[in-house]
């Protein structure tokens, strides 16, 4: 778009004011573009079912704003947790208890108790 306004950079080019609106527009345009490319689609939350090996079964809700894993646990318990720093998955926690994905297992641990988990999703 800038190469086609060269002509009006041109010392002979008495219509000033319009080559200032012409950048100014087309600037302002790009800058929309460029800001609505830049923030794109809102992340969808995702949702896994688990099934973990001291029988407890649980549903996990990611979201993404905030970053967190909402746990429901079969019998109506209800956690979320925010995500923090993994080097290898997703790992949520808070003081008592961490739940950390890798791919379709997950180790689920309260107050020290760890267990394994597995999702079909």
């Amino acid at each position: 778009m800038i190469t086609s306004s060269t002509a009006y950079l041109s010392p002979t080019t008495t219509n000033r004011p319009s080559y200032i609106l012409f950048i100014t527009s087309n600037l302002r345009k790009a800058a929309i573009v460029f800001t609505l490319a830049l923030a794109g689609p809102a992340l969808a939350d995702a949702t896994a079912s688990y099934t973990c090996g001291d029988g407890t079964a649980l549903t996990a809700t990611f979201t993404s704003d905030p970053a967190a894993a909402k746990l429901v646990i079969a019998g109506g318990k209800t956690l979320t947790l925010p995500q923090v720093v993994s080097a290898d998955g997703g790992r949520y926690a808070d003081d008592t208890t961490e739940f950390w994905i890798r791919g379709n297992s997950a180790r689920f641990t309260v107050s020290g108790k760890e267990t394994e988990c597995e999702t079909k999703d």
